[in-house]
């Protein structure tokens, strides 16, 4: 009888208790996730004019980029520039609070610069601030 209280004794200290260890992991797992920035990016890269005076713009929820030929991207997607108020409108509606980062291309024109600002005024998006490089 007493050897075999032994041999049970003996293989639960043999076990590990590996509960302390996912804890820490799962806490880990949680810091990571609440201290991760994600980047927003258009889609394409453009050739932004250059600026003296660039600030560096922390909370732009809303990006909106004009390549060379005049092509509207967000989202990683091209969009039709009829499209673009509404698009900019359920970005909007998702948080009011933010604000709006157009990357137009130095050999990009005016008029389509103008035109997104116009459809981000329409919305009520008063924020607005254009990409450049320093």
């Amino acid at each position: 009888m007493r050897k075999l209280f032994t041999r049970i004794h003996q293989e639960e200290e043999s076990n590990i208790d590996i509960t302390p260890m996912i804890d820490v992991v799962f806490i880990m797992l949680i810091f990571f996730i609440v201290t991760a920035s994600f980047v927003k990016e258009t889609g394409i890269d453009v050739n932004r004019p250059q600026a003296a005076t660039a600030v560096a713009k922390q909370h732009a929820n809303i990006l909106i980029a004009i390549n060379a030929n005049d092509e509207i991207w967000i989202d990683k997607r091209r969009v039709d520039a009829r499209s673009v108020r509404g698009i900019i409108a359920r970005m909007h509606a998702q948080n009011p609070q933010g604000s709006l980062v157009i990357q137009a291309d130095k050999q990009s024109t005016n008029d389509k610069l103008v035109k997104v600002m116009d459809a981000a005024r329409e919305v009520g998006i008063v924020d607005i601030a254009i990409a450049t490089r320093k």
